[in-house]
């Protein structure tokens, strides 16, 4: 998808090389990223597009031998914060005929209501503990994301989230203890536990 979207945006090959080398690699954690914001597939391509053409319209901007993959999840936050900030100020619209043509096509059907992250993160969490990462507030998810998953610094996660790094400690903190607190039953039932 983004080695396409960036040989269009291909004016000066050497600026092309140097952003191809520097974002690229980064492309699957983005979009692990942005699946946690948006808890859909589709939206998350959109979000990864726009946030690469973003970054490639900055690239100049960008300091060589600092963090790529901060940079771009900074650009990608910010992204979904003011796409969202749109969509909230914008009335709700309906289009009923979308609507009735769905409901003839499953009412005889099986629909599942599979979870996106649960599908995402099938082989490498458990449903239980996706379940939790999902039901955490959005500044909660963000950084057990960011620093458990996606394995950035605190430092990294205050340069993205553009919070204090106190705040991302807190927040860090908080959430881990959520989750403790919602995950410890299923800790037991896997071992992980200490039953002295």
């Amino acid at each position: 998808m983004i080695p396409i979207l960036l040989s269009v945006l291909n004016d000066d090959e050497q600026l092309y090389a140097s952003f191809k080398s520097e974002a690229e690699p980064h492309m699957n954690a983005l979009y692990n990223f942005a699946v946690s914001l948006t808890n859909d597939r589709d939206g998350a391509q959109d979000l990864v597009q726009e946030t690469y053409i973003k970054a490639f319209r900055f690239f100049d901007k960008f300091e060589k031998g600092t963090n790529c993959k901060a940079w771009l999840f900074r650009i990608m936050k910010n992204t979904f914060i003011n796409d969202y900030r749109k969509i909230t100020k914008q009335p709700k619209q309906v289009d009923f005929d979308n609507i009735d043509n769905f409901y003839e096509e499953i009412k005889a059907s099986f629909v599942s209501n599979n979870h996106l992250e649960e599908e995402i993160f099938n082989n490498l969490l458990g449903d239980e503990i996706t379940d939790a990462i999902a039901d955490l507030s959005d500044e909660f998810k963000t950084v057990i994301v960011l620093c458990d998953i996606e394995g950035f610094s605190y430092e990294e996660i205050a340069e993205i989230t553009e919070s204090p790094i106190g705040t991302v400690r807190s927040r860090l903190h908080r959430a881990r203890k959520i989750l403790f607190t919602k995950l410890y039953k299923y800790a037991s039932r896997q071992g992980y536990t200490n039953k002295n």
